[in-house]
């Protein structure tokens, strides 16, 4: 468990389109190619240890006719950013995909000194 001061809590979230693939003929969408994407998430503010990353998924737009398969998770969670991962396999076809996701750790605070 990750325990932290009440008031050096920082707290960040955000939504992001992975991608809509139905549109251009991509490979989440006709089940040909690369079934794995990488996104990179840079935090606004960087974080005084790697957060917890709480990654899900928003939208799933899928193709009825096919197994659902899908995977996300969080990748190199640090304390300035992460990778979202998202994955499908077998015959699944994935028109388009948004997630959102949610970092909690601690925070620098105002009065916090080092000694070098």
């Amino acid at each position: 468990m990750l325990r932290i001061d009440s008031h050096q809590i920082g707290i960040e979230q955000d939504s992001i389109l992975l991608f809509s693939d139905f549109q251009d003929g991509g490979a989440m969408w006709t089940g040909k190619g690369p079934r794995e994407l990488r996104r990179v998430v840079e935090f606004d503010e960087v974080f005084s240890q790697p957060p917890m990353v709480q990654v899900s998924l928003s939208m799933l737009d899928i193709d009825q006719t096919t197994n659902h398969r899908v995977d996300i998770t969080a990748e190199m969670v640090s304390e300035d950013g992460f990778v979202i991962v998202f994955r499908t396999w077998g015959d699944t076809k994935i028109a388009r995909v948004r997630a959102d996701w949610m970092a909690i750790g601690p925070v620098r605070y105002e009065d916090d000194w080092t000694l070098d």
